[in-house]
C-alpha cells in the first residue's frame, strides 16, 4: 500500500507506479468516488472538452471570416 501525505492546501501526490498503472499524465483530471470505507481514484476519461487546444491552428480566423464562410454554405445549401 502507498501513501502520500496530505498539503495544506488539501492536495496529495499520486505515487508514480499508481500514475503509471492509470495511465495519469501531467494535465489529466482524476475522479475520486465514495466506496464505503474506500475512496476510488480514477482517471476520468476525456470528452470533447480534453480536446481543446490540443489542434493548433496554422493561422488565425477573424469572426468576420467566420461569417461569410457560413453564408457561402448556406447559399450552397439554398441552390441544392
Amino acid at each position: 500500500m502507498k501513501a502520500s501525505t496530505v498539503t495544506v492546501k488539501g492536495q496529495v501526490t499520486i505515487p508514480r507506479e499508481i500514475r503509471q498503472r492509470l495511465g495519469v499524465r501531467p494535465g489529466d483530471r482524476v475522479r475520486f468516488r465514495d466506496a464505503g470505507a474506500e475512496v476510488v481514484v480514477e482517471k476520468q476519461d476525456g470528452g470533447i472538452e480534453a480536446a481543446f487546444g490540443l489542434l493548433k491552428a496554422r493561422k488565425s480566423v477573424t469572426l468576420r471570416q467566420i461569417a461569410a464562410q457560413k453564408r457561402k454554405g448556406w447559399a450552397r445549401r439554398a441552390r441544392s
